[in-house]
């Protein structure tokens, strides 16, 4: 499945009003700088089917009552497009990949399941996005009981291949049972266990900070009065910053009730909304981020990872912004920092974090995280030098000269000290300087 780039949001039962409690603590800049930098590693931690390179994608699997005693799963999976190779076919664009999943159990025969999609394009620019661009999902039947769900996806043009694997348990849905929180882009409300599951799933589960609102879906099952249950959204704290109740009638077989998450009333970073109370409790993690293609949590550390980006004015506004004017400044930031308007992407920030990802692997050996040596603010704002000399030791220690061909700029790293932290020259700092303004100016 193709996501469009605009999601739509169709609600058909009521939605739930809320109040807020309280508010959270942000993390700390190194987790800030570990999520942005290791995406998979967070998804994992909140649950989810995720694998990093050389073909990342995020999985979940949600669970609602079937028929009986059965349990309706579905697989869904996000990949964006550009991990993905696309091949001209026509007027447009063509990719192709192969999902392979197997369930174990102890309670249940194993299944296996294969299946072969296409993804169509019709512009080059929407090959190269970078947010959840495709969206996979399968229906399955099971056994209420606990599995294991391994999942591989391959591109078969590039031969490029990942797997993840999770546990999940497939709950047994009684009479005067709840579901877990199902996040989905698109709901249409069920009457009876017989009839599919109608959700798009999300399977990040992540919200863009301003953009789109999320929905989470729980289905109530077989009462036969009218009941109330709690419905809490608690931080990575612990700490409740939204309570209400959902209320089933008792007239209905499967009774759904969806509930609209707003980013803007939410704070930054992984949200857990959970239903029930004590051991009927089922929860589900669902994350408030800056942006859908990176995990972004903390504001003022984004301000800070934004020091090498240019734009100092918007970002001054930023920084100064008070809380409720920050979801309006960021859109406008996005909007008016992207070079490419007509994608959904600001290719402008995508190349900024992209190079602040490698120079915070590649300049390692200082006391200081890469992205913040000085080699890595050159990289950061000009990118790949056409030539590099390491130089040897001599009585002034350590020398690294960059040579940037088309903009006539040659800047050295000296090491004084010897002890492996390298800083620009006065000289070349200067110059980097100049020629940095030229290149923000749109000048050669």
């Amino acid at each position: 499945m193709f996501r469009p780039r605009l999601s739509l949001l169709l609600l058909l039962t009521a939605c739930s009003s809320w109040q807020r409690v309280g508010h959270s603590t942000t993390p700390t800049p190194e987790e800030t700088l570990t999520s942005l930098f290791d995406m998979p590693a967070v998804y994992r931690s909140m649950g989810r089917l995720a694998a990093g390179s050389p073909l990342p994608f995020v999985g979940t699997m949600a669970f609602a009552a079937g028929p009986g005693d059965s349990v309706k799963a579905i697989l869904g999976l996000s990949i964006e497009n550009r991990a993905l190779s696309f091949r001209k076919e026509g007027t447009g664009f063509l990719a192709q990949y192969r999902v392979e999943m197997f369930l174990e159990s102890p309670d249940a025969p194993p299944i296996r399941f294969a299946r072969d999609q296409e993804v169509r394009v019709v512009e080059f620019a929407e090959t190269m996005r970078n947010d959840e661009s495709v969206l996979f999902q399968q229906l399955f039947h099971l056994k209420s009981g606990s599995y294991r769900v391994t999942v591989s996806v391959r591109d078969p043009l590039s031969g490029r291949q990942t797997q993840a694997d999770a546990e999940f348990v497939a709950p047994d849905f009684s009479a005067a049972s709840f579901s877990a929180p199902i996040l989905a882009y698109q709901v249409t409300g069920r009457r009876t266990r017989e009839q599919d599951l109608a959700v798009v799933l999300s399977p990040r589960g992540t919200v863009s900070y301003g953009g789109d609102t999320l929905l989470a879906l729980v289905e109530g099952y077989n009462y036969t009065t009218p009941t109330t249950v709690p419905f809490e959204i608690i931080d990575d704290l612990d700490s409740v910053i939204t309570r209400d109740t959902l209320r089933f009638t008792g007239t209905r077989e499967v009774e759904p009730q969806v509930v609209r998450i707003v980013p803007d009333s939410q704070p930054l970073g992984e949200l857990r909304l959970r239903v029930g109370s004590g051991s009927e409790t089922k929860q589900t993690s669902a994350l408030v981020s800056f942006s859908g293609a990176w995990i972004l949590t903390n504001y003022s550390d984004m301000i800070d990872l934004l020091r090498y980006f240019g734009h100092e004015d918007l970002i001054k506004q930023l920084k100064k912004a008070p809380v409720n004017e920050r979801p309006r400044l960021w859109q406008e930031f996005y909007k008016k920092t992207d070079p490419v308007p007509a994608t959904p992407e600001n290719e402008a920030l995508e190349q900024y974090f992209g190079r602040m990802s490698i120079a915070n692997q590649r300049f390692t050996n200082e006391e200081v995280p890469g992205w913040r040596t000085d080699r890595g603010m050159v990289f950061i704002t000009l990118g790949e030098p056409d030539e590099v000399y390491d130089g040897s030791s001599t009585t002034q220690g350590r020398i690294i000269r960059w040579t940037f061909t088309s903009l006539r700029l040659e800047v050295v790293f000296e090491d004084v000290a010897n002890v492996s932290r390298f800083r620009l020259t006065s000289e070349s700092l200067s110059a980097y300087e100049r020629v940095l303004s030229r290149v923000r100016r749109g000048t050669s």
